[in-house]
């Protein structure tokens, strides 16, 4: 007598959704054209600094990372439009319904998106800015901008403005899944992430100045200094309130992923 065996019932594990999301992100030609444009951005902008600058420029006062890294400002965009399309192209697109359909619990897909984009666009970032600021120092070795990754506090620079522009996308990230809207999502962090601390800061109120320097976009700049920036938070709790923003921005997500349809 012979026995057929059962297949086995299909499980949701959490490799297998991080494996689901991870396979999304990596065919979606989208995704590679933005972050390779950030890459792109970064690279260029530093090697045209770095065989541009002279020592007599007038420029010697600028932080040398911040000098050569400083395509990061534009690369940062290409990074938040990505942590969008993560979430709210799904929306866009319809796909969102078989992700849910196929993970019932629905915050598993939620947490699986940020790590993974966490992950890959910082990793990216960490190795292009190693590479930009190695490229530029050849060009810069006998000026005043020359530096190694040896002096103090290069290094933890080059690392926080990889994290600085990863965590600039996971806010987006975030609002994505919040208004369920590229367009929506691209407006929002433009109003409230990079206008909105420009125009607290006109108010004539120290307390709001002080809260200004823990906003996203200035928490940001100051994890890719060298040096200590004047009226600025220090890396520590700047990484901290960074954290804390993007944090906030997935947790309300994540209420709302259970409450609404999809």
């Amino acid at each position: 007598m012979t026995t057929t065996a059962l297949p086995r019932p299909y499980r949701v594990t959490p490799a297998r959704v991080l494996r689901s999301e991870w396979h999304k992100l990596r065919t979606l030609r989208s995704s590679w054209i933005t972050l390779g444009l950030a890459v792109v951005l970064i690279l260029g902008v530093g090697i045209l600094m770095g065989t541009t600058y002279t020592s007599d420029g007038g420029d010697s006062d600028i932080d040398t990372v911040i000098l050569v890294l400083y395509g990061s400002l534009l690369a940062s965009l290409c990074t938040v439009v990505l942590g969008i399309l993560v979430t709210a192209g799904e929306y866009s697109s319809g796909l969102i319904r078989a992700s849910l359909t196929a993970v019932p619990r629905r915050l598993p897909v939620l947490w699986a998106k940020a790590a993974v984009f966490t992950v890959t666009v910082f990793t990216a970032m960490f190795a292009t800015a190693l590479a930009t600021f190695v490229v530029a120092q050849l060009f810069l070795h006998d000026t005043d901008q020359a530096a190694s990754l040896s002096d103090p506090g290069v290094l933890r620079a080059v690392a926080g403005n990889a994290a600085g522009t990863t965590l600039l996308g996971l806010i987006a990230l975030g609002l994505g899944a919040l208004l369920r809207s590229v367009p929506g999502a691209i407006g929002a962090f433009i109003g409230g992430v990079m206008i909105l601390p420009e125009v607290l800061t006109m108010l004539p109120y120290d307390a709001v100045e002080t809260a200004v320097r823990y906003f996203p976009t200035q928490a940001a700049g100051v994890l890719g200094s060298a040096t200590p920036l004047p009226n600025a938070a220090s890396p520590g709790p700047a990484l901290l309130a960074l954290a804390l923003w993007a944090s906030a921005t997935l947790v309300a997500a994540a209420v709302l992923l259970r409450r609404r349809d999809a």
